[in-house]
C-alpha cells in the first residue's frame, strides 16, 4: 500500500456462493477525494464486492480496513453509523414508505431522534433538491411504491449523497438517469470529494461516464484484480475494454452493424403476422412502424414510458392513439397485450421483469404461459430452455437455479430471450441494455435483430443516444415536459440532432 493513506483498503478478498467462486482474490484501494472507477465485465464480481464492502454480505476470506483500521468482521458498524453509504445496483428502497421517510428515517435513527414528518421532508427536499428541485418538490409526500424505476432511481442516490458518508458506493447510478441528471449528480459528487474529501467507488459500462467522472480505474475480471489503481489519463478504453475481457473482435463488431434495421414480413408460422403495420399518433406526430422495423424512443422519460404504457396495456388512459392495420390498438391488461402479440421487456428488472422466487425455466417460460394460458411446466419446456440457455450463451449451472445466480447482464438477457422463440407482431423495449457490460449489448442487439429479421416491429427507449444511433433508423424524440417533438429518419438520426430535438445532452 505504500504511505498513501488510503481510506479503504480490500485485499485478497475471497467469496463463494456453494460451489461458485465468485471474487478469487481482489484487491481495491480508495483514497479520500477521489473518485475511484471500478470496471468489469457482468459476472466479474463488481457488486458482490461492493456488498461485501457495504456490509451487505460477509467476505470469505481476504482484509478490510477502513480508516486505517483493520476490520475483523463485518463493516455494518460503520455503515450504521453513516460512513458508508450505497446505491445498489438494484434499488433498495421500502415501497410502502413515503419518499421523505426514505431518506430521512436512517439519518433519523443514527441520530436518536423521533420521527417527525416536517423534518423528515425538509431533509428529504435537501438531498433530493441537489439533483432535482422540481422533483424534490412535487415528490416528498408520494409512495416510493408508486414511484418510476427512474423516479426511484434519483430517491436512492438523494438518499446516498445527503448521508454525509465519508465512503460513496455507486452501482450503476446513472442507468435510469437523464443526461442533465447525469451531469447535476456528477456537479454534486465533484462538489463532495473537493469540499468534504469523500471518497467515490463508481461502477459503470459508459465510457465517457467514466472520463467524465474519474479520478483512476481498478479492474476486475473472473473474480481477480486485473488492473489495480490505474490513473485513467495513463489508459485508453480499448486497452480496458480488452482487460475486462469484453472485447469484440473488429469483424463480430461490423458485422452486428451491418445487419442494420431489415423490413422482413414475418413467417406465417410465428405471431407475426404479414402486413402488419402499427400507427401511433399524437397531436402533429403520426408514425408508421412496418414489420421489421427498429423505432427508437428518446428524451426524458415521462414521454416514452406514457407511450410505451399506451402500446402494451399498463395505463388504460392514454393521449395517444395507436392503430393496428386500422383497428385500434388498446388492452385492458398487460396479459391481454401479450395474447395480442406485444411483448414487453421492463427496464425495471428486479421489480417489473425477473421472478426472482422462481427458477430460470419459470423466468424463460413466463411469457409463453401467459400467451398459452398455461400455469405449469410442460413436458416440452426443459429442452427448449436448455436450447435457449445454450444458445444464448446464458452461464447458468442448472435451469432450477434461480436467476439472482445470474450476473444483471444475464438476466437482462433472460428476459429478452422470453419473447424469442414466441416472435410478437411488436416487441417493447424499455432502457433493455441497462447495466450490461459491452459484449452483452451486442448479444442483445443481435437478439433484437433476429427478431427483426422475422418480422417483429421493435420499438425501443433508451437514454444511450449511441445505441439509438446504432440500431434505429427512426426515432420518436420527446422533449422534457413528455411532449412529442419530431421524427427523425436514416441521416436525422445522430447524436447532435437527438440532443437538439430532446433538450437532453448527448
Amino acid at each position: 500500500m505504500g504511505s498513501q493513506p488510503y481510506l479503504l483498503a480490500a485485499r485478497s478478498i475471497v467469496k463463494s456462493f456453494g460451489p461458485t467462486n465468485v471474487l478469487k482474490g481482489v484487491d481495491l484501494s480508495l483514497a479520500r477525494g477521489e473518485v475511484h472507477a471500478f470496471l468489469g465485465g457482468n459476472g466479474a464480481g463488481k457488486s458482490t464486492l461492493i456488498k461485501i464492502i457495504s456490509g451487505q454480505l460477509d467476505r470469505d476470506g481476504g482484509v478490510l480496513e477502513f480508516g486505517g483500521q483493520t476490520l475483523e468482521g463485518s463493516v455494518a458498524a460503520h455503515v450504521d453509523a453513516g460512513e458508508i453509504a450505497v446505491v445498489n445496483q438494484e434499488l433498495a428502497l421500502l415501497p410502502h414508505l413515503s419518499v421523505a421517510e426514505n431518506i430521512a428515517l436512517p439519518r433519523l435513527r443514527r441520530a436518536g431522534h423521533k420521527y417527525s414528518e416536517r423534518a423528515s421532508e425538509a431533509i428529504a427536499i435537501e438531498a433530493l433538491s441537489l439533483i432535482d428541485p422540481r422533483f424534490a418538490r412535487e415528490s416528498v409526500a408520494r409512495m416510493v411504491g408508486d414511484l418510476t424505476l427512474h423516479e426511484r432511481q434519483l430517491v436512492e442516490i438523494a438518499r446516498a449523497l445527503g448521508s454525509g458518508a465519508k465512503l460513496l458506493l455507486l452501482d450503476e447510478p446513472t442507468a435510469n438517469l437523464t443526461a442533465s441528471e447525469t451531469g447535476r449528480l456528477f456537479a454534486v459528487i465533484r462538489r463532495l470529494v473537493a469540499d468534504a474529501g469523500l471518497a467515490v467507488l463508481f461502477v459503470s459500462h459508459r465510457m465517457r461516464e467514466i472520463r467524465q467522472i474519474a479520478d483512476v480505474c481498478t479492474v476486475i475480471r473472473d473474480g481477480k484484480t486485473a488492473i489495480d489503481r490505474v490513473a485513467l489519463c495513463a489508459i485508453t478504453d480499448g486497452e480496458i475494454v480488452e482487460c475486462m475481457g469484453q472485447s469484440i473482435a473488429h469483424e463480430e463488431a461490423a458485422a452486428l452493424r451491418d445487419r442494420g434495421s431489415p423490413r422482413v414480413k414475418g413467417r406465417r408460422d410465428t405471431m407475426a403476422a404479414d402486413g402488419d403495420t402499427i400507427r401511433i399518433k399524437r397531436d402533429d406526430i403520426d408514425l408508421t412502424v412496418q414489420p421489421g422495423a427498429i423505432v427508437g424512443l428518446a428524451g426524458a422519460p415521462t414521454g416514452p414510458m406514457a407511450l410505451i404504457e399506451a402500446l402494451t396495456g399498463l395505463s388504460d388512459a392514454s393521449s395517444w392513439k395507436v392503430e393496428r392495420n386500422g383497428a385500434p390498438m388498446a388492452y385492458a391488461s398487460s396479459a391481454a397485450a401479450a395474447r395480442a402479440g406485444v411483448g414487453f421487456v421492463s427496464g425495471d428488472r428486479a421489480n417489473k421483469g425477473i421472478l426472482g422466487a422462481l427458477p430460470i425455466i419459470d423466468n424463460l417460460m413466463a411469457a409463453r404461459r401467459i400467451v398459452e394460458r398455461r400455469g405449469c411446466v410442460s413436458r416440452s419446456e426443459p429442452e427448449e430452455g436448455a436450447r435457449v440457455v445454450d444458445a444464448l450463451d446464458i452461464k447458468a449451472a442448472s435451469l432450477w437455479d434461480l436467476p439472482s445466480t445470474l450476473s444483471g447482464g444475464t438476466q437482462q438477457k433472460l428476459l429478452v430471450a422470453r419473447w424469442l422463440a414466441l416472435q410478437p407482431r411488436l416487441l417493447v423495449l424499455e432502457e433493455p441494455t441497462r447495466g450490461v457490460d459491452i459484449r452483452t449489448k451486442h448479444e442483445i442487439y443481435a437478439l433484437i435483430r433476429k427478431m427483426a429479421a422475422q418480422g417483429t416491429a421493435v420499438i425501443w427507449w433508451s437514454t444511450e443516444y449511441v445505441e439509438l444511433v446504432e440500431l434505429c433508423d427512426t426515432v420518436l424524440a420527446f422533449d422534457l415536459d413528455g411532449h412529442p417533438t419530431r421524427v427523425l429518419c436514416n441521416a436525422q438520426v445522430t447524436e447532435t440532432q437527438l440532443a437538439d430535438a430532446t433538450g437532453m445532452a448527448a
